[in-house]
C-alpha cells in the first residue's frame, strides 16, 4: 500500500530563482552548501530534461550511500517538476517505489514550495516515521537553497 505526505515551505526568494537553485541546479549547488550532507553528485543520464538521471552521494553516517532519480516531468514556466527514485536511497531494500512532485508558486515577497511525496513499501516493511524525516529532510534543502540565494543575491536570476 502506497502512503503520501505533503509539505509547504515559504520562502523570501522568487519562485523561479529558487526553482533554478533548490530543483535544477541542485546536482551543483548540493555539494557546495550541504557538503556534510551530500558530498557529490552529478547528472547520470541525459541533458538535463524528462528522462535524465542524476546521481546524489550522500556522507558516511547517512541512512544512505546514494541515490538516482529520474526526472519525469519538467515545466520550467511553472516551476513544476516530477521525479522518481530508480536506485538507492531504499530501493529494492525497504521501498519498492518513491517519487515526488514538485511545486513552486509565486507569493507576494517570495514564493511557497509544494512538495508531495509518494512511497510504496515491500511487503512487511513498516515505515512508520520516514515521512517526517523525508520532509525534514527537504525543508532543509530549500532552507539552504534559501540562505544561499538570500546571501547571492546575483546567483540564479
Amino acid at each position: 500500500m502506497s502512503s503520501s505526505y505533503t509539505v509547504e515551505i515559504e520562502s523570501a526568494v522568487p519562485a523561479p530563482r529558487l526553482f533554478k537553485a533548490a530543483i535544477l541546479d541542485w546536482h551543483n549547488l548540493a555539494p557546495k552548501i550541504a557538503s556534510d550532507k551530500i558530498v557529490s553528485a552529478a547528472p547520470v543520464e541525459g541533458d538535463g530534461n524528462v528522462g535524465s538521471i542524476r546521481q546524489f552521494n550522500f556522507a558516511p553516517g547517512l541512512p544512505f550511500s546514494f541515490v538516482k532519480e529520474r526526472l519525469d516531468f519538467l515545466d520550467v514556466e511553472k516551476c513544476e517538476a516530477k521525479s522518481t527514485l530508480v536506485e538507492g536511497g531504499g530501493i529494492g531494500v525497504h521501498l519498492e517505489s518513491a517519487s515526488n512532485h514538485i511545486k513552486v508558486e509565486s507569493k507576494a515577497g517570495g514564493s511557497v514550495v509544494k512538495m508531495t511525496g509518494t512511497c510504496k513499501p515491500l511487503a512487511g516493511v513498516d515505515i512508520a516515521g520516514e515521512s517526517e524525516k523525508a520532509k525534514a529532510a527537504f525543508t532543509g534543502v530549500i532552507k539552504g537553497c534559501e540562505a544561499y540565494l538570500v546571501a547571492n543575491p546575483d546567483a540564479y536570476n
